[in-house]
């Protein structure tokens, strides 16, 4: 997780933000922004933030749960805000909102700050508005993120913060970044505060930031696999050996392979295959790449031995998953 650079509010304004939502938006991210919003209202006793909720077009907007919202604003008539949050669901690679991007360069312009959870950085992204910030997104759309964008900093951390750029992988993820942003804004007691509010633990061990997200994916509780998992996933490319890997976390080869037996019942091999013909359907779902570029782009060195792989793995060759 990383944070660095938000500036403190001045005087006793509140801070307005904006949540920009597009169809299909996640509702637990929305609710996990706007949500410690409203609590450091009540527990400070005054107005420290306000909220308005913007379209990018006009007329209501279902999420992907089915709910059904009227925002108070479209984008061609939102207001002036301190800070936008764009949110959005799976197919925000593929989204076009031209005036809801040109409110949001005026919003810049003005000094605000740009924000996005669950997918919603490929939209800030494919504008140019990630370029030279670090950022993260959910973690079914990495892989076919850092393909898209492979000059952009991407982080595989429940959130990031780098200066007036902030993202998270969504889910409670993105109350974890609203608590780091209350912090910053008004200190770690109120903060502190509204993660009891909502009955949350906020993560303190700047390994639990790091492996966290890892952690929650796979229900793994053992620190030397979850760091082997969180190399081999650096390195799905370059498909490491497991000597190698072992070299690099300081352990025997041995004892790497004893770990994962006992804690997943497969070999560090079996389970690095595993993770790269995932890594492959991701790309299929969520890239335009070729199929073959996919196979490269996992380590398959050979379009036979990924086809072969892949369907031992997920039960149909690749191109059917394109079509799915």
């Amino acid at each position: 997780m990383s944070s660095r650079g938000q500036e403190k509010p001045t005087g006793g304004a509140p801070l307005t933000f904006a949540v920009l939502v597009f169809p299909g938006f996640p509702m637990m991210a929305f609710s996990s922004v706007i949500e410690p919003l409203r609590a450091v209202n009540i527990l400070a006793k005054r107005d420290c933030y306000r909220w308005v909720i913007v379209g990018a077009d006009r007329g209501t907007v279902e999420a992907s749960n089915g709910v059904v919202i009227q925002p108070g604003f479209s984008a061609a008539d939102a207001p002036k805000v301190d800070r936008i949050v764009v949110c959005s669901g799976g197919d925000a690679d593929h989204v076009v909102a031209d005036e809801a991007m040109s409110w949001i360069r005026k919003s810049l312009r003005g000094g605000a700050h740009i924000g996005a959870v669950a997918d919603a950085a490929f939209f800030l992204a494919r504008a140019g508005l990630l370029d030279g910030h670090a950022c993260t997104l959910h973690w079914t759309s990495q892989a076919a993120f850092a393909e898209a964008f492979p000059d952009i900093d991407l982080r595989r951390d429940l959130f990031v913060i780098d200066r007036k750029r902030f993202t998270s992988a969504g889910g409670v993820g993105s109350l974890d970044m609203m608590l780091e942003i209350i912090t910053q804004d008004y200190g770690a007691e109120i903060a502190a505060g509204v993660a009891e509010w909502f009955v949350h633990s906020p993560l303190r061990s700047s390994v639990d930031r790091k492996l966290m997200p890892l952690r929650l994916r796979t229900g793994i509780k053992n620190e030397l696999v979850l760091s082997a998992i969180a190399i081999m996933e650096d390195a799905v490319e370059e498909r490491l050996g497991m000597a190698e890997l072992a070299q690099r976390l300081g352990v025997s080869p041995d004892k790497l392979e004893r770990s994962f037996r006992a804690e997943l019942d497969i070999s560090p091999n079996g389970y690095y295959r595993r993770l790269r013909l995932k890594r492959a359907a991701d790309l299929l779902a969520h890239s335009t790449l070729m199929v073959r570029d996919v196979a490269l782009a996992c380590g398959f060195a050979s379009m036979s031995s990924f086809a072969r792989a892949f369907r031992e793995e997920h039960g149909h060759a690749p191109k059917a998953m394109r079509r799915h």
